[in-house]
Order: C-alpha cells, then structure tokens, then sequence
C-alpha cells in the first residue's frame, strides 16, 4: 500500500514510525528540507519538499498511484486543502486529515463529501477525552475503552505500600475480590505478557482487564482511592483546555485554570463563565499556592512546553495532590520520564497514531482487521478489538483446546450485552467481540493472526 504523509511535525514523524514498523511504503511532503533529511535519515522512505496543497507537489509524490494520503501539518486549512486537492486528482484515493480547531471540528465532519475526507482526527480532542476518563476514576494512570464501553482496560502502577507486591497473578482476582485479567506487565522497561505463575514486585506498571462494574471494586479492594474530583487545576489554556473543559462542564466539579495570554483567558472566560480563569505565569510556584493548588483534588498540566509540564506535576507531587496528569507532546517517552512521579502521561500525537492504524490496517485487510487498537507498556504491547466472523478459527470451541501464538492473550470476549474475562472454558461465536492483546512484534493484523 502506497501512503503519502503531508506535514512532518511531530505528529507526521509518529505516523511515519508507526506505519513504516508496519512496512507500508511511505511518501513523505513538508516545506522543510531539514525536517525531511532528518526523517529520510531515519526511515525508509521517499521525501518531497513543497507545500502540499500543491497540485504539483502531490503529483510529485505520486498521488495517483497513492491509496492514502493523511495530511497533518500544523494548519487545518491546508490539511482540507491538500485532501480536497488529492482526492479531486485521484477519486479511488482515502484521505484523512488533521482538524484542530474547534471551529473546523463540526463542519469538517458534515462536510466529509465536499472535502472528500475519509476521516479526520483531533490529537486535541482525544486528548481531553482521554484526561476526562482519567478524572473519573482517580487511581488509575490509564484507561482505555473496549466493546462500546462494556470492557475497560486500565494501567496501575505498585507503590511500596501495594498489596499485590510480591503476589502472583493466579491469586489476583482472590485479592480483588473480582473477575480481573492481568493482560499486560511492564518492568525496567520491559513489556511482559505474564501467565499465572508470573510475580508482580514493586514498581511494576501493571495493565488489567475489567468490566466497568468492577473497576470500584477493584480500587476499593487493593486500598486505593476512590474519591471523587471536585476540584481542578488546570495548568495552560490551549485547545485541549477547551476541549477538556467542555467535557467536563455538566459534572459538579470546580474547575481553574492559568494561562498567561491574554486573549486566551478572554475566550475561556466568554465561553466558559462558570470556570474560574486566572490570567498568570504558571512556572510561578508561588502565584499556583496563592490560587489555591494546594487544596486541589487535581493537577493537569496542558501547556506547551514539555519540560514546564514535568516542573510543575513534580511540584504537584510534592504537594502530595491527590492525582496528576501530564502532557507531554514532543519529548520522546523514556525510563526517565515513566519513573518520575508525575502521575499520568497524556501523549496526543500517540493517540491519534493508533486512530489512524486502525483506519489503514482496515484498508489492507478490508475483513477481519481490527475495531480499536491502543498500544500500551510504552508502545511494546498492543491491544486490539476484533469482531469474530463465520471464517475465525476455532469458533464454537473452549479456548483449552486449541493454542494461540505465544505473547499473545484474548483478555476479553463480549457477547451481546454480556462482556466476561475468559477462562479454559470461554467459547466465542460469529459477532462476539474480542479483546486481544500482544506484543508489536506479533504482528497482529486479523483475528485469525493470533492462533497457532
């Protein structure tokens, strides 16, 4: 498959590594030769430089023979642009773009025909989405959603005072008093796909299975806590603010932020009168005590610049608030990062990445491919939803009797309204959904791929 990425931003760089990991043969479109010898020194791939909403650029690259353009760079008027373009000079080609502006957001989506969109992607709105789901359930660093809600798969990380330390994974659900599946470790840096003799220690990050019902449960049994946010922080008033902020209007919950531009603090102020908006330098330790962080039941930082966004969780840490959620955008995750005490850590660019695979493993695969896709353990392990068809393997069958690939587990079967953590006895049938999970190494691009 042939695929044209217009914009090398950071965003156009993890697509570029995501999609090249999966062999796909990448054309690449940017204004800047610097931008494009740095990622043609990385990657296997070919580069044009120019503007991409150039109908000379495109046929440079090759738009004609292309089967997917994704057009990302920084302007959402010239990602409409390039796809419209594209798509007028090749009509059998998929496009997806990047829309950023809440303004474009709506009307892009109404008016997919005429831009000639297949799909489009907000980094700034998943984002919010994914922080809005972390501020229900406080004592989780991640979440991500399965089977339309009815299967969650969450990231805990185990402190000193954790009572699964030292715990092997077959006494897990005695501990938590519920049906869990542990699908996923991540130790020193390394992602394990443990089995029940597996022992969990002290500073693993650990990703469980679990149907929402007995997420509360799960908190309240290993003696985490499960109190409810009424008080945030907001640190940095950009885009995601806004998104975050309109998800979070209806909920009874005190909500401040601090931005230094001025006309940022104008619009929250206009469109949000119920958020209190305090125009201030954030990096001011000082001027955040002064405003009250201290009481807060949460600190989310939002702004910029990455290295500010650690400064100041670090300082919400020691001021022991309750949770913590970091943005980081461009740094690149590490060791270091993962090990400070920063609670979570939003990527945007990443989690638009896994939207935009599963879109074009789709494309490939056309039957079969995966419904969601999120990639966890620090990108070495990847969660998928599949549904089952009349052509899967083994349907009908106990999942004893048969064997799958190895670092690869089926950590949840959904049938019907019902979702269940599986056993040797589990069975699944044509329109059951199922949760895989796998190392990136095993190449799961259709369900039948995971079975010996």
């Amino acid at each position: 498959m042939k695929i044209l990425i217009a914009g090398c931003g950071k965003v156009g760089e993890t697509l570029t590594n995501a999609l090249s990991l999966e062999g796909y043969d990448l054309t690449l479109i940017d204004r800047s030769s610097s931008t494009l010898s740095a990622l043609l020194g990385k990657y296997d791939v070919i580069g044009v430089e120019g503007n991409c909403a150039s109908l000379e650029i495109l046929e440079e690259a090759g738009v004609d023979e292309a089967d997917l353009l994704i057009a990302c760079t920084g302007s959402d008027e010239v990602n409409l642009l390039c796809c419209m373009t594209a798509h007028g000079r090749n009509k059998n080609l998929h496009t997806i773009a990047r829309i950023s502006n809440p303004e474009y957001v709506d009307q892009s989506y109404k008016m997919q025909d005429a831009f000639g969109l297949s799909l489009t992607f907000n980094p700034d709105l998943q984002a919010a989405t994914e922080i809005e789901r972390l501020l229900r359930y406080p004592g989780f660093l991640k979440r991500d959603l399965f089977a339309k809600g009815k299967m969650e798969l969450v990231e805990l990380k185990l402190d000193a005072q954790s009572i699964l330390n030292d715990r092997a994974l077959r006494d897990i659900s005695a501990i938590a008093r519920c049906r869990v599946l542990v699908c996923a470790v991540l130790r020193n840096g390394v992602a394990h796909i443990p089995d029940g003799q597996f022992v969990l220690h002290e500073g693993d990050r650990v990703f469980v299975t679990a149907s929402p019902d007995n997420l509360s449960l799960l908190l309240k049994n290993l003696g985490i806590s499960t109190k409810k946010t009424h008080n945030v922080m907001i640190a940095g008033g950009g885009k995601i603010t806004y998104y975050l902020i309109e998800l979070l209007k209806n909920r009874p919950m005190q909500i401040s932020v601090v931005e230094q531009n001025l006309e940022r603090c104008e619009r929250l102020a206009a469109d949000f009168p119920n958020v209190t908006v305090i125009r201030g330098d954030v990096s001011n330790h000082d001027a955040l005590a002064r405003e009250g962080l201290s009481d807060c039941d949460a600190l989310v930082t939002l702004t910029g610049n990455d290295e500010l966004n650690l400064i100041l969780s670090l300082y919400g840490n020691s001021l022991n608030l309750p949770q913590i959620i970091t943005k980081v955008s461009h740094m690149e995750s590490s060791r270091i990062i993962e090990n400070l005490p920063i609670g979570s850590i939003i990527n945007p660019r990443k989690l638009c990445s896994n939207t935009v695979v599963r879109y074009v493993r789709a494309m490939e695969a056309k039957s079969g491919a995966a419904i969601a896709i999120h990639a966890i353990a620090d990108g070495q392990v990847e969660a998928s939803e599949f549904c089952v068809g009349q052509d899967t393997h083994h349907v009908g069958e106990p999942l004893r009797s048969f064997r799958l690939r190895p670092e690869i587990r089926i950590a949840a079967i959904s049938h019907g309204s019902k979702t269940s953590i599986p056993n040797g006895d589990s069975c699944f049938y044509p329109g059951d959904h199922l949760v895989v999970v796998s190392t990136i190494g095993a190449e799961v691009r259709q369900l039948n791929d995971i079975f010996e």
